[in-house]
């Protein structure tokens, strides 16, 4: 065999600074801590592109991360994300039990995110939830993915796109503490050979397809905060639906902008019909911020409503004392995504820019004071909570 291996891993490497590159698309491209900020989400994209490119394939199928507290482009902080490579001519079997979470869907794509330069389109798109199948929670279940289905097979089935190459799961806990996430398997069930191991050339062309990977990353979801900014500016919701998310989900992003003594009160009515509803923050570059150790979401089971119905968080760099606290973690400018999902009224909410020492003139005269043991013992219940789903 006369396979040519450079001896520098950093040949095949060099592709990350396609990602740096991407810098000028952020807000404030010469900031040095925008540069830094880039970095680390670079080394976030590549670290778990390897199980992108390593760890399964299509014949040998497996759940690896996709996005959760640590893979941190975008998650909804109640969701966990896991995910296959699967291909559409081949079947395959999803069993477990479905666990307590509020949902559990399942989505096939022709790619995935990040692991092509551009999607494709159409994207061999498929999404179901086991509430199409009135799978209960914590019920045991099977569902069976293919191109047609199987004769003789009177079991859950959902049909798969002959162009479909991954397949990505979320599972969405709405009260963290008490519901329970499923356990789940994945099978090839056409006849495979064992898996085998990768020849050199394979080797290195994975690690430069793990090297672009950051950088279509960030192309592709820059844009999407860019463009609300660019659209609405700042400090103003532009509802939206994304191809390709939730078909019942309803977002509303905004960009967020305020001073270290000022305080963002985000108002709004709730549907009569909500089963899901939830707010978050992201950092400037489309990363939820930390939400295991700050503060930064809540959703319609955390989240306190105020005597006349309506919900009211308050984004500010330090504790306001009231309730709905939104840590923005050190930033003052970044993203906001709130959800409204199967809901029967979709509200635009609102933003207010205000001093921080004249909040509580702005929130209704009933409004509870959160002492500090009381935030830290708030904070104490989601670090548990958080910590004990499956994340990864």
């Amino acid at each position: 065999m006369n396979t040519q291996i450079a001896p520098e891993i950093l040949t095949y490497l060099a592709p990350l600074e396609g990602a740096v590159a991407n810098l000028a698309d952020t807000w404030h491209p010469e900031d040095p801590a925008y540069r830094a900020d880039v970095y680390r989400q670079t080394m976030t994209s590549l670290s778990y592109a390897y199980f992108m490119y390593f760890y399964a394939d299509a014949e040998h199928p497996d759940w690896a991360p996709l996005w959760n507290p640590v893979y941190t482009l975008q998650p909804n902080p109640d969701d966990i994300y896991i995910q296959s490579p699967i291909r559409g001519d081949l079947i395959y079997r999803v069993s477990g039990n479905r666990g307590t979470c509020k949902i559990l869907s399942f989505t096939t794509q022709a790619a995935l995110s990040g692991t092509v330069d551009a999607m494709p389109v159409p994207n061999g798109h498929n999404e179901i939830d086991c509430d199409d199948f009135g799978i209960k929670l914590g019920e045991d279940f099977e569902i069976v993915f293919s191109a047609v289905r199987p004769a003789g097979y009177k079991g859950h089935w959902a049909p798969l796109h002959p162009a479909a190459r991954g397949m990505y799961l979320r599972y969405r806990m709405y009260d963290w503490n008490h519901e329970t996430d499923p356990q789940l398997a994945i099978e090839c069930l056409s006849p495979v050979g064992h898996k085998k191991r990768y020849k050199p050339e394979e080797i290195t062309h994975r690690i430069e397809e793990m090297a672009k990977f950051p950088a279509r990353k960030t192309k592709l979801y820059y844009p999407m905060q860019n463009g609300v900014k660019e659209r609405v500016g700042f400090n103003i919701f532009e509802p939206v639906r994304y191809p390709g998310a939730l078909v019942k989900q309803t977002y509303w992003p905004a960009c967020f902008q305020l001073a270290a003594d000022e305080a963002l009160i985000i108002e709004t009515e709730i549907p009569n019909r909500a089963p899901y509803w939830n707010i978050q923050l992201n950092d400037p570059y489309f990363n939820a911020l930390e939400y295991v150790y700050r503060l930064s979401s809540t959703n319609g089971a955390m989240a306190t409503l105020s005597s006349d119905g309506k919900y009211r968080g308050v984004i500010a760099l330090t504790d306001p004392g009231v309730p709905n606290w939104l840590d923005p973690a050190g930033y003052m400018e970044g993203g906001i995504y709130g959800r409204w999902y199967d809901c029967d009224s979709e509200p635009v909410p609102t933003i207010k820019r205000v001093k921080l020492a004249d909040l509580r003139r702005h929130l209704p005269a009933d409004t509870p004071i959160i002492t500090a043991p009381q935030r830290a013992e708030e904070l104490r219940v989601r670090v548990r909570a958080c910590q004990r789903r499956r994340r990864w």
